[in-house]
């Protein structure tokens, strides 16, 4: 199966972005069963850990039970082990990406009037950097409930470790058994 699924993965990948290299990957996973993860991750060289990094407030902080439930939904869809770490609160600062990008998006829009949604992620879009980073924005017009609650019991599936240096900031949120989803 490996084998054939590298051979397979190999003649296709040259066509494929990141997204749909990722997605071969866990469909095929997903079709293999139990052990197919281990088995496409060792034929596609594909990781299957992501260290997220997060600021400690709003919608993604370290205390948000539904933050931490698309996180195992997450988990549980790819097949990533996610390794979350928050950076202490009031320590946003830290966020080496957020200076590393904030800071010429507001250069590329400095003195523009932002006069509607579209025109913010235009000029989000058009963000470059001479070291060649370039800024993918879109916006997103779903419609979000608000107020959806996280019962003790819905935490309780969560497949979710602490870690030994700060378990309420650091944690690993690994896929459950397939089983344990239903």
């Amino acid at each position: 199966m490996r084998l054939r699924f590298r051979s397979r993965y190999e003649a296709m990948r040259p066509g494929l972005d990141e997204r749909e290299r990722r997605l071969l990957a866990a469909a095929e996973a997903r079709t293999a069963g139990y052990g197919g993860v281990s088995a496409v991750a060792r034929a596609t060289g594909i990781a299957r850990r992501l260290m997220i990094t997060a600021d400690g407030g709003g919608s993604n902080g370290s205390r948000v039970r539904l933050w931490k439930m698309q996180l195992q939904k997450l988990a549980d869809a790819t097949g990533l082990t996610l390794v979350v770490c928050h950076y202490p609160p009031g320590t946003s600062k830290w966020n080496k990406i957020e200076h590393r990008l904030f800071c010429h998006i507001t250069q590329n829009w400095r003195g523009r009037p932002l006069t509607s949604r579209t025109a913010m992620v235009e000029l989000i879009a058009a963000t470059t950097t001479k070291t060649g980073l370039k800024v993918r924005c879109e916006l997103d017009t779903k419609t979000y409930v608000k107020g959806i609650k996280v019962s003790d019991a819905e935490m309780a599936t969560l497949n979710i470790k602490g870690d030994v240096f700060h378990p309420e900031w650091n944690y690993t949120i690994s896929p459950r058994s397939p089983k344990a989803i239903t």
